[in-house]
């Protein structure tokens, strides 16, 4: 039996989670499904984002079979996880800022975490700081603007350079030597935040530590991959042809809507 894999995310960022992990299982089943209609959820109300996340994901998971479930929006799994993990019957893996590790990297011990204000004004990612960085300086910058430059890099548009060095001119001048990225979407815009930021700026995000979690529950679930089979859904009623193009290359053989189908598995 093959392993079914559902990867969820408010928009494309989550592709950056599913490469790291199909890297480690790639003869897996994925479902991706990005919740598109409500994207940022950074903005939303922390209500609403549980209560629409969970009916979704649970729905999803039911159509799809799955064996384990991957919430790769870190706004998402800072809120949701409790609730989800008490609603369905497989594993939930969520996405967290990768303070832990920064804290080690850094060797000024000056740190950034660029996320979403949502996930920046968190309780939790205060409670990630103070117990794994309380030796380093944080400093937090909150940005909707990169999500959506993120996902018009996806659908193969023009880039908003300009708004991009704005968000990341305070980054720069403010000496630190680690940056978190601390939601999915912005390891999609790695290469232009390395160019503005420079080479004596690490980036780091989680992307690794979540596949090799994902690889040890699939393989304590005894789970093997078989035939590999990728398909993609959104919430909206239609998205930009050059996002489907870009799906496409990623290797979905299906984008479809969401509400207008039901998913097929491999199992």
């Amino acid at each position: 039996m093959s392993a079914n894999i559902l990867v969820f995310d408010s928009g494309v960022g989550g592709l950056s989670i599913l490469a790291e992990v199909r890297k480690q299982l790639p003869q897996a089943n994925y479902c991706y499904l990005f919740d598109n209609a409500r994207l940022p959820y950074g903005e939303l109300d922390e209500q609403e984002l549980i209560q629409g996340c969970v009916e979704l994901i649970a729905r999803a998971v039911t159509l799809s079979e799955a064996d384990i479930v991957v919430v790769a929006c870190n706004s998402a799994s800072t809120l949701i996880l409790p609730a989800l993990r008490e609603t369905l019957t497989v594993p939930v893996v969520g996405v967290v800022p990768a303070i832990k590790p920064a804290a080690r990297l850094s060797k000024n011990k000056h740190l950034g975490l660029l996320a979403t204000p949502g996930t920046v004004n968190r309780r939790y990612t205060q409670e990630l700081i103070d117990k794994f960085a309380r030796d380093c300086r944080v400093d937090r910058f909150g940005s909707s603007e990169l999500v959506y430059i993120a996902e018009a890099k996806m659908a193969q548009q023009p880039l908003d350079l300009q708004t991009l060095h704005e968000v990341l001119k305070p980054i720069k001048e403010s000496g630190l030597d680690t940056l978190v990225l601390g939601c999915t979407h912005f390891p999609i815009l790695a290469s232009e935040l390395q160019d503005y930021l420079g080479e004596g700026v690490t980036l780091l995000d989680s992307s690794r530590a979540i596949a090799a979690r994902v690889m040890t529950l699939i393989q304590m679930e005894g789970k093997q991959g078989l035939r590999g089979q990728s398909q993609a859904f959104y919430t909206t009623t239609t998205i930009a042809e050059g996002l489907k193009t870009t799906l496409a290359a990623w290797g979905f053989s299906s984008v479809v809507s969401f509400a207008e189908c039901a998913i097929e598995t491999g199992s």
